[in-house]
């Protein structure tokens, strides 16, 4: 079953906000626009525009228009553990710290299930806001093994689920846990802070069909950068 059109419209300007296509202060179509674009409804146009405001996207203003927000980013949680995501994980520009062959247990992110010997693939990267400020590390580490290649990739437009789907790794599951934390002081050194100051870490692990590791990655970001949220749409019969 198919989503409500109004969501499949919605989906599709949070993507391009996400991604920097639509930047801060950016306007967006207006909601005659939008019907003329889209062939919907006033009340589809209207719900698709409020639903932006009420996530925190965008700002509408009387007479002006609607204008993408500026200040802290929002992000669904669910999307961050979705293994059929498409797109980088942290929207942005990223820059690679580090990418290199190491053993399991002298990588940053924990392993479970993978011996300390276990060669692995880790990847460090850093995440920039609209003013080029650091607003998250990104650490990923992949088993050897299972991406022999991962190293010959763009790393720094590098998505994981998107890798594993081309290369034919069979992911099953994800599951994400958030923690507060104080930093290492190489890791405050990238992020421009202090080892006294906690801040909020996600941890996420992925897994294959056969119930083995795929995936660990951490994100640490940077206290008041992001807003998380969880979303569900809740359809009531008769939706549009």
């Amino acid at each position: 079953m198919s989503a409500p059109l109004y969501l499949r419209i919605r989906a599709q300007f949070e993507e391009r906000i996400r991604s920097g296509d639509l930047p801060p202060g950016a306007r967006l179509p207006t909601e005659a626009e939008l019907r003329e674009q889209h062939g919907v409804s006033r009340a589809t146009a209207q719900r698709v525009l409020h639903e932006l405001a009420q996530a925190g996207l965008v700002v509408r203003h009387r007479r002006r228009g609607t204008f993408v927000a500026e200040g802290v980013r929002q992000e669904n949680l669910l999307r961050l553990i979705n293994p059929r995501l498409r797109g980088p994980e942290i929207p942005g520009r990223h820059a690679v710290h580090s990418a290199a062959v190491v053993p399991a247990a002298e990588s940053e992110v924990d392993l479970p299930g993978i011996d300390g010997g276990t060669p692995v693939t880790q990847l460090v990267r850093l995440k920039f806001d609209a003013d080029e400020n650091p607003l998250a590390l990104e650490i990923t580490a992949v088993p050897f093994a299972l991406a022999p290649h991962l190293l010959d990739e763009d790393l720094a437009e590098l998505t994981m689920m998107v890798y594993f789907g081309r290369t034919g790794v069979p992911i099953a599951r994800s599951r994400m846990y958030l923690d507060a934390i104080l930093l290492e002081p190489h890791q405050a050194e990238l992020l421009g802070m202090d080892t006294t100051t906690p801040l909020v870490r996600q941890r996420r692990y992925t897994w294959l069909t056969n119930g083995e590791l795929a995936e660990s990655g951490a994100y640490l970001m940077r206290p008041g950068a992001m807003e998380f949220f969880v979303e569900h749409s809740v359809l009531a019969e008769g939706d549009p």
